[in-house]
């Protein structure tokens, strides 16, 4: 379908009876792992909002049958929501997609951006699903500029009808309250002038040393510690506005913007300055044992260069020793961005939070010698037949530790 349709089917959507559940598919919500989990998992208390027969029922793995229509793929299915509540398995999916034949299921859409639409009936019962998987990034830029960003691992709720429409909020198991600040907790100029990413993260650091924890675990715990961090001082800011009100429609459309894009522009950096700080704890040196944002080549700006700037541009320096590493929180359509960065170095490395991807992907990042990095709390989300192809932040923080001693 065309971008207009894409944005018609917001329109039509963004109504009272709606309320919006969007992920970025899983390889266990596709079927890249075999793991025949057969339906995209969605956060349990949601669902017994949209299907509350399912919580009032004492019956084994309750369930509520409903149409759905993926729009973007010109499907429909009748597809069953499901709570699994027995002792070993506690969890709710919605299942009956058509297997591979689905949009939604196909290995090939792992990582991508899925909005789901659960039309309620006045009982507030679901009476309906609409459903849209982006095919490229430019549909993927349409609904995050307009709805939400989306990350790996956050789902993100979006009820239009809403007082506080402006603001999405994250699915209530993708983030605890460990790290929220209160007005009374958080630093007063925050409350005047919203905090740079940058001072976000010390903060965080701050509230999260972890000297101990291995860098892999350090880097996902910190995330989240900042994204709930990130939204508490969202909402400290703007949920004043939001009850005062608008003027204008115009108005409204201009603050919901500047939200968007704050988010966006948190988004894009989070993983990159987090790795940097990583990096400096582990007894890199910026502009010695690494740069970070260099330049390349002429207009060309990796996100880590190693050793450095200085000795990349020395065409002495032997090309073997040189490492580039991106970091991308989603890689299914922006890892081809990295290929035509840092020249003198064939092999570029990119760091991901994505959750799996699909193996024909895989092999074609392979062909391209695209070598993924992966924290390792996220390597089971991988198809077993990649994991031993995949390293971890750690092993990569050892590979360049041992060129930065070796003699060159």
């Amino acid at each position: 379908m065309s971008l207009m349709d894409l944005q018609d089917w917001i329109n039509i959507h963004a109504a009272p009876d709606s309320a919006w559940y969007m992920k970025r598919l899983a390889a266990n919500d596709t079927l890249a792992t075999n793991a025949h989990q057969a339906g995209p998992y969605i956060e349990k208390q949601f669902l017994f909002r949209m299907f509350p027969s399912l919580q009032q029922s004492s019956e084994a793995n309750p369930r509520a049958t409903v149409t759905a229509y993926i729009d973007s793929h010109a499907d429909a299915k009748q597809v069953t929501a499901i709570w699994y509540n027995q002792k070993t398995r506690n969890e709710a999916r919605i299942t009956g997609w058509g297997g591979r034949n689905s949009a939604l299921l196909d290995p090939e859409s792992t990582g991508a951006l899925a909005a789901f639409v659960f039309r309620r009936n006045a009982d507030g019962q679901c009476s309906e699903i609409h459903a849209w998987v982006c095919d490229n990034r430019i549909e993927e830029d349409v609904i995050e500029d307009r709805i939400a960003g989306v990350e790996p691992g956050r789902a993100v709720i979006w009820e239009p009808s809403a007082l506080g429409d402006l603001l999405t909020r994250p699915a209530a198991d993708a983030a605890s309250q460990t790290c929220r600040l209160t007005p009374d907790t958080m630093p007063a100029e925050w409350l005047v002038r919203f905090p740079s990413g940058i001072e976000i993260i010390n903060k965080t650091i701050s509230l999260r040393p972890l000297p101990n924890i291995a860098p892999d675990k350090r880097l996902m715990l910190r995330r989240k510690c900042e994204y709930e961090m990130f939204l508490s001082v969202e909402e400290a800011i703007e949920k004043p506005v939001i009850t005062k009100g608008f003027d204008s429609v115009d108005a409204f459309v201009s603050h919901a913007q500047t939200v968007l894009q704050r988010r966006k522009s948190r988004s894009g950096r989070s993983l990159e300055l987090h790795t940097k700080m990583i990096l400096q704890e582990e007894g890199f040196v910026e502009g010695q044992t690494f740069s970070h944002s260099p330049e390349s080549e002429k207009g060309r700006k990796p996100d880590f260069l190693f050793p450095c700037e200085t000795a990349y541009a020395d065409p002495r320096f032997p090309a073997a020793n040189l490492r580039m590493l991106a970091a991308k929180t989603t890689c299914k359509d922006r890892w081809r961005q990295i290929l035509r960065e840092a020249d003198r170095v064939p092999c570029k490395h990119l760091l991901t939070l994505q959750e799996g991807v699909s193996l024909s992907q895989f092999n074609e990042m392979k062909e391209q010698q695209v070598q993924l990095v992966v924290p390792a709390p996220l390597l089971d989300s991988y198809p077993e037949e990649v994991r031993p192809q995949i390293i971890t932040l750690e092993a990569f923080i050892s590979e360049v530790r041992h060129l930065a001693i070796a003699k060159p």
